[in-house]
């Protein structure tokens, strides 16, 4: 496939990387010549300096005879005009563009993105992402990372082990005859920063991160097994009240749980329009990192705090204040990857990765084959992977023990019908079953081919 990437920043870079390693024919454009140079240095793509929105240098990239174009500079206004002079010029049949101005991404305003006005296939929109990425941090309080599979019914939890987890030092095999009935899965494991697929024989250690897959039915207990707290949150502290924390005071208001919310926003008019869409939420206006007014919004009798600001060290720091105030959960946003290593020693429990949000929503439109949804694991290390299985693939009708799936793979859930069952090695993958699957990266492209129909499905 060949794909233009508009925009050689983190979102950019990083879906250059993904598909590059995967043999894909990359194309990265930017202005700036230092991330142009970055691209070609690092990854196995070709690089155009130049303006992404103009047809010649378009042209330069190889629009012509282009699969896909992907719109990703800073700026909505260029990708909307990439992806029109995508279509209009060189007709390049699939155009994604993010977008992030909330006006345009209005529902009442959707037709605009029709081919006979504004031609975008996809738009993604990283405020609404990350809006729901930490709405479901807020939902698995004890989880480091989620994410919803399965129309919701299934769930990818990241839950970092500590001493009180009563489950450590026994092997996987052992788990599964000890919880029979529990519909979840480990399907990866992160020790001393190397991130591996286990095996039935492996154990958990004290310190090890692991991926598992669950049923949303079964998430509370899950939790409960890997010795991790469900408790309910009832107030929260969110600071930013830009799109992101408006997004989910809104959410919060009107979830059925009655959540009660708090918003501290610095800038007076951006508090003012969050306090106008409001209705029960207090908004505050003022510093998040001030004492006093963490104080007045009662942090230490909040159940989490929330800290998504467009500045990473202000989410850091104010997070830690939140702590050390006593706020039982702290979480905040963070766009720089080199400040992740800083979350553990400063005690917050969890972040947000933008990019990764961002990254995942755009790979789930562009992978081959049978794939419905995708989820970016860490620093491109590994992808959860859901997939249809269709009557001509070379998986339908084998049990899963019978499939020549990768080392680095593990099939995390089957959905049969309306049932979502644990996959054993008797499991057999049937016509119209979804299957989830955890894969390392390098493995990604394997995966995919097992998907893919053959030519007779056509």
């Amino acid at each position: 496939m060949k794909v233009i990437i508009c925009g050689a920043g983190q979102v950019g870079w990083q879906i250059a990387r993904h598909l590059s390693r995967e043999n894909n024919d990359v194309t990265v454009i930017d202005n700036n010549p230092v991330l142009v140079n970055r691209a070609t240095d690092t990854l196995d793509v070709q690089g155009i300096t130049g303006f992404a929105s103009y047809p010649d240098v378009l042209a330069r990239a190889g629009a012509n005879d282009a699969d896909m174009v992907i719109a990703a500079t800073q700026s909505d206004e260029v990708n909307m005009v990439v992806c029109q002079v995508a279509h209009s010029v060189f007709n390049i049949p699939r155009k994604i563009a993010r977008l992030r101005a909330q006006s345009y991404l209005t529902v009442i305003y959707s037709d605009l993105y029709r081919r006979d006005h504004m031609p975008i296939d996809v738009v993604i929109s990283p405020e609404k992402e990350v809006a729901d990425a930490a709405l479901l941090r807020l939902r698995a309080p004890a989880a480091f990372d989620v994410e919803m599979f399965l129309d919701g019914e299934a769930q990818l939890l990241g839950i970092a082990l500590d001493e009180d987890c009563p489950v450590v030092n026994t092997p996987l095999r052992q788990l599964s005859e000890l919880f029979s009935t529990l519909r979840a899965v480990v399907v990866g494991v992160r020790r001393e920063g190397s991130l591996f697929v286990p095996t039935a024989k492996d154990q958990l250690f004290v310190n090890d991160q692991i991926y598992i897959t669950v049923h949303s039915q079964d998430v509370e207990r899950a939790m409960e097994i890997f010795g991790k707290s469900t408790r309910k949150k009832e107030r929260v502290v969110v600071v930013g009240g830009g799109n992101v924390g408006l997004a989910v005071a809104k959410t919060l208001e009107n979830d059925l749980t009655r959540v009660r919310a708090k918003v501290i926003e610095k800038n007076i008019d951006i508090a003012e329009q969050a306090a106008s869409e409001l209705e029960r939420t207090i908004v505050l206006n003022g510093d998040g990192l001030s004492r006093e007014l963490l104080s007045e919004a009662n942090i230490d009798r909040a159940d989490a705090f929330l800290a998504v600001t467009d500045d990473d060290k202000t989410n850091l720091l104010a997070a830690v204040r939140a702590k050390q105030a006593g706020c039982p959960l702290a979480i905040c946003l963070i766009n720089d990857p080199s400040l992740v290593p800083m979350m553990g020693p400063l005690n917050i429990d969890a972040y947000i990765n933008p990019r990764a949000q961002t990254v995942s929503s755009i790979l789930k439109h562009i992978r081959h084959g049978s794939v419905t949804d995708v989820y970016s694991i860490g620093e491109a290390e590994a992808e959860v992977i859901e997939a249809s299985v269709l009557s001509t693939s070379s998986i339908a009708g084998k049990q899963i023990r019978d499939i020549e799936f990768p080392e680095g793979s593990l099939v995390g859930a089957v959905r049969k019908g309306d049932k979502i069952v644990r996959p054993v090695a008797g499991t057999r993958l049937d016509e119209g079953d979804t299957v989830l699957m955890f894969s390392l990266t390098k493995d990604v492209a394997a995966i995919e081919q097992l998907l893919q129909v053959s030519v007779d499905f056509f």
